[in-house]
This record gives C-alpha cells, structure tokens and sequence, in this order.
C-alpha cells in the first residue's frame, strides 16, 4: 500500500504536487468511489484507480532533455494556443510534463519526463540542485555587485541561497557584459530579479546546464533522451545536495 499521490506520480500522471491538486479537486477514483483527503493509500497492483475517469497505468519512464528556444511556454498546455515545448518532442507516445520551467523569453536545457517522483526531487527546494546560466545584461557589472549576489541577495520574496558568479565576456562597444550565473533554488524569474537588484538588465538569458547535466552542443528546439548514468547521476545529487563538479 502506497499514498495515492505518490502512485499517480509514478504512473506518470503529473509531479507528486500536482497529483496532490487532483486528489482534493477530487478527480481521482479508487474502486469507483471519489478520494479527496491526502495521505489516502492504495494498491495499484489491486486498486482500480482513475483520473478524470481515465484508468492509470505504469508507463515506462522517459527522461528528455530540450534545447527550449525563446518564445516558447514551459508548459504541457496553454489554452491561449501558444508554442509550448511538448510541440517540439516528437516521437513519444508517453505524456511527458515540464521538470520546473523556463520562462517564455529564456532559452536552453529544459528537462521533461513523466516520472513524478524524479521531478519531485530534482525541483524540490531542500535538494538545491544547481541551475547554471549564461546572462547577457545591459552594462559592465562592478565587481563589487557580482560579490553581491555570491553573498545572496534580497528580493521581494525573501534572501536568495549564495551564488556562484564570474564574467565570461565583456563586450565594451555594446555595453554589455555576459555573466555565468549557478543557483541552487528555482523562484520565478529568479536570475532575472537577481540581475535587476543589482541594476543591470537581462537582455538574454540561457540556460546551460542543470546538475552535472550540460546542454552542450544540443541545438535549439531539438531533444534527446538522457541515459540511464545521466538520470542516476542527478537523483544522486538531489538525494545528496552536494553541488555540481563545475
């Protein structure tokens, strides 16, 4: 016997989270009869349990990792009818979500799978599995400001983790600079507040690696999936909440 959220994530229907909405929205049946409290258990080898009136099944696990072009929503759906970035995975049959997001204007590694428990832990904020980024800002940043956000820095949602910072271009005619930037957390919007607490603009924002996971020579708007080495090396990392060796 297992909670119920924790078996409709691992049947791929969402991440633990969202499995926990459809519970007390009370779209989930077991045996026919409407469950609406958490930490209800079930045995999904005997238990026939629903969603929406759809029968779960264990699928197997897809691990997929997309060079998300700008423009683009971190989402399985929109009901405004905009690019989301399952259009771009092809040759799945899975229904795979979103492990966290992007948003619309940052490009680069965005990993997608209908493993639940995966995602649970990979964006669960006690596991601080490093983010790295590439943040092209308007201005030369001071030194001074970069120390700022290796120190933390407040926003309007509270102190951030520290930071690990360092130039990697400067480009004094267009009076820009190119910032590598690691975080350990996944606010929204997060490396773009931190860049405007210091006054300098995000003009253009990629992500490049998540983990030891990097994006590499991956194109744009193209996938592939992970290899089993690769997926166990983040659980590992989420389990440990040691950082990445870059």
């Amino acid at each position: 016997m297992e909670r119920l959220q924790k078996i409709l994530a691992q049947a791929g229907i969402a991440s633990r989270r969202k499995c926990e909405e459809l519970i007390l929205a009370g779209k989930v049946e077991v045996n026919g009869e409407t469950v609406s409290v958490l930490g209800t258990k079930a045995d999904p080898e005997q238990d026939i349990i629903t969603v929406e009136g759809k029968p779960i099944r264990n699928e197997t696990k897809i691990y997929v990792m997309l060079n998300k072009p700008k423009g683009v929503i971190t989402s399985a759906k929109d009901p405004a009818g905009r690019k989301i970035v399952t259009d771009y995975i092809k040759g799945i049959k899975e229904r795979i979500y979103p492990v966290g997001r992007l948003d619309y204007d940052t490009e680069g590694l965005l990993l997608l799978t209908n493993d639940g428990e995966f995602a649970n832990m990979l964006t669960h904020p006690k596991h601080h599995v490093p983010k790295t980024y590439l943040a092209t800002v308007e201005g030369i940043p001071h030194g001074s400001d970069l120390d700022k956000l290796r120190a933390g820095i407040q926003l309007e949602d509270g102190m951030t983790s520290p930071a690990e910072v360092e130039y990697k271009d400067i480009d004094v005619d267009k009076n820009e600079a190119v910032i590598t930037i690691t975080i350990h957390e996944g606010r929204n919007r997060q490396v773009r507040r931190m860049f405007d607490a210091i006054s300098h603009k995000v003009i253009r924002l990629k992500r490049v690696s998540f983990g030891d996971l990097q994006l590499q020579n991956l194109k744009r708007g193209l996938y592939r999936h992970l290899t089993k080495n690769e997926v166990e090396a983040l659980k590992n990392m989420a389990k440990s909440g040691k950082k990445s060796k870059k």
